[in-house]
Order: structure tokens, then sequence, then C-alpha cells
């Protein structure tokens, strides 16, 4: 069997690996990437409703969670949502701030994936879809792989990139292979675990939260010291919508979450206001006022608020708005790697140069994107990491090759 040499391998065509490609190439490097799926860019295509949510402008380290949240400081402010945006301008993509700093394409996720392909065509990236990796072995002069499926064969390479993300979504292809190839060359691992991800409740919880499904509401959500301020979403299953997702990043078995609604306003004084106009309706119907009128009457039933508003005391509207503004609920779990938008955890960036993406102890082997101990936030930081960590690997192993 021949044996086919590249200067670069790249195993994951999404986001993380395509922005590699194009710059690896840069300079003239031969770079194969390659990735099992038939189509490159699967999660791009399916991210924010077919919109792709492709960077969010407020993006800053503290907008992550890592064992070492210095980390990801030097890739994301040497390639940063600026530079992103402005490739986008350049292609002429139209795009459209939606909430928080979240961009979104005007018209498909499909235009970001192929700005990205077309820019690997024109850096000269040889592109192999359907394609598996067999087997990876270091040498003294690089790497030899094996591939199987489509684009079956013998490779060598001096510079290998690890892009095949985590375990999240596995009905696109999701694996922990990019953790196996860590292990295999020493790297250590960090705990992985489903993040950005909807909470499940045991069957008592989980019947009062049947009864409201699809009812959206905003809140505060918060775990520990963390909290977030966007909207939930009862489900059949449990509770799910931004501000959930936020929070799973940070909650862990046998913890609480508290949920705040109203958290800006004076739910007391609201109350109060509500028994003076009109003290014979119910404290539901007064709450009914203020939320969602399903939700407001779940509460009230759920705690035992029954009665006239005009009968309730200073003390027992105190205690209603507190427990409107300090909800407590206990998740017994997650909708796991299923319905996860990404890995929490991975390879430990210990092991890993700051700068380039490098194995400290392997010379030639990178690590990008998901893959890695890095996770951003909801609302396209996952994304920026992947361009930003992405262009420092690809850019590293240029200059070496220049």
């Amino acid at each position: 069997m021949t044996t086919e040499r590249f200067d670069t391998v790249i195993l994951g065509a999404g986001a993380a690996g395509m922005m590699c490609a194009i710059h690896a190439a840069a300079r003239g490097g031969r770079v194969l990437i390659l990735d099992h799926a038939k189509a490159p860019g699967e999660k791009i295509r399916i991210s924010g409703g077919g919109r792709c949510n492709f960077t969010n402008i407020g993006t800053s380290a503290r907008n992550f969670l890592s064992g070492n949240p210095h980390f990801a400081k030097s890739a994301l402010s040497r390639y940063t949502q600026h530079d992103f945006v402005a490739l986008v301008e350049k292609h002429g993509i139209a795009y459209h701030e939606k909430t928080l700093g979240q961009l979104f394409c005007d018209h498909s996720a499909k235009d970001i994936i192929a700005m990205l392909t077309g820019e690997m065509a024109r850096a000269g990236c040889e592109l192999r879809l359907g394609t598996t990796l067999e087997s990876l072995e270091r040498r003294t002069d690089g790497f030899a792989l094996r591939l199987g499926g489509d684009g079956a064969g013998a490779i060598r390479c001096q510079h290998f990139v690890v892009a095949s993300g985590g375990k999240s979504i596995p009905r696109m292809g999701a694996s922990g292979l990019g953790y196996q190839i860590a292990g295999q060359f020493g790297l250590a691992l960090t705990e992985t675990r489903p993040a950005l991800v909807p909470l499940t409740f045991g069957d008592e919880v989980l019947a009062g939260f049947r009864e409201l499904a699809g009812l959206a509401a905003e809140a505060r959500v918060s775990c520990g010291k963390t909290a977030f301020d966007e909207a939930l979403l009862f489900t059949h299953r449990g509770l799910s919508g931004p501000a959930i997702l936020q929070i799973s990043s940070y909650w862990r078995e046998k913890q609480p979450i508290s949920i705040a609604f109203l958290p800006t306003q004076d739910v007391f004084a609201m109350l109060r206001a509500s028994r003076q106009e009109n003290g014979r309706r119910s404290i539901a119907n007064a709450l009914g006022e203020i939320l969602p009128k399903r939700l407001a009457s779940y509460l009230a039933e759920n705690h035992g608020w029954a009665g006239p508003i005009g009968d309730a005391s200073d003390k027992k509207l105190a205690a209603v708005a507190s427990t409107i503004q300090g909800w407590e609920v206990m998740p017994i779990g997650s909708e796991g790697y299923r319905t996860a938008e990404v890995t929490l955890g991975g390879v430990d960036t210990a092991g890993l140069n700051s700068r380039t993406m490098e194995a400290k102890a392997v010379d030639g082997l990178y690590f990008i994107g998901e893959v890695v101990d890095v996770t951003g936030w909801l609302g396209g930081y996952n994304f920026q990491w992947a361009w930003s960590s992405g262009w420092a690997a690809g850019t590293a192993i240029a200059e070496r090759a220049a």
C-alpha cells in the first residue's frame, strides 16, 4: 500500500478543525482534514436552530469553565470575536444580534460552512469524508496513520491535530475518540459530563412540571454562587430553556437549584398593592396578574397558598414573595449527552501549550476545540473557542513550517 505524506493531518471537520486547516495551510503546507461524517460542519449546520450562533460580541475568558481559567486567554485574545466577524463580513454573510451579544446568520448556518470550506479550498486543503482513523502511531519523524472507510489508506505526517469534539449529541457521530488519543499519548483528562443540557426531576416534582409543559418564563436561576438571568422552559421531562442550560454546567448531583421569578422587581410590594386593590380575589389570581396564570396556579397549589389575598397578613405575603424569588427544586440528573450541546471537561490543559495548543510532552500533537477542558457558556462562546483554538494551532503549525 502506497503511503501518502502530508505536513498536517486534522481529525475532525467541525468548526475548530476547519479553522485550523485554513491557517495550517496558509504558507503552503500540505494539509489533510478527515471526518467520519458524510458532510463537514454537521454541528454547525444544526446549531442555533439552523442559523448558527457563530460568536458572541462580549466573549472573554470569564465566559468559560476550565480547570485552569487562565488557559483560554491566549487564544481568545489573539483571535477574537471581532476577527471572526470580519471574516463573516468579508464573505458577505448577513447576520444579526439576537440577545446578550449573540450573533446569528440571517439566512442559514450553511453560509458559515460554505465560508469555511471555501477558505479551505483556496488554501489547498484536502478534505476526506466518510473516513475513519483505524490506528495512530508516533514515529521519530512524525506520525503514521492507517485510515478506513471511503478514504482508506496509509498516511504519514509531521503534525497531527485532534479536533474530534466531545461526547455531546451522539446521533451526529460524537464519540470519545479524542480522549482515547489523549490517553494513548499519556495526556491526562479531567472529568467529562454533559453541559448546556436540560435538567430532569423525580416523579413527584415532574408530575407538576408536566402540567406546565410548554410554558416559558423569565427567571434568575442559580446554583451556589453562580446565577443566570434568562428564560426557563417547563417540559414533560423537567426544565430547559437558556437559564437552565447555563446553570447545568455548574450544577452537580444532590445540589438544589434556586429559581427567582421577577428577580428585579419588589414582589412583596406588588402583592400588598394587589391586596389593597381587591382583597376578595385569591392569592393565585393575584399572582396571575404578575406571572403566567398557569404558573401562578401551580405555585399557589403546590405551596398551599389558599384563600382571599385580603386575609393574608404582611408576614404571609412576604413568605409568598420570598418563595416566588427563591423557589428551590432538586434535579436528579440531566438529559445526558443525547441533548447536551457540549461536553464539560476533557483534555487537561496542564498538558497543553496555551499559545499553540500543542501537547507539551508530544512534539507535533495538538488538541483544539471541544475535546479540550475549556467549555463556554451558551450563546456563541463555544464556537468562538473553536475559532480561536483552531487559529492558534493552525498558525503555530504554519510558523513552524515557514
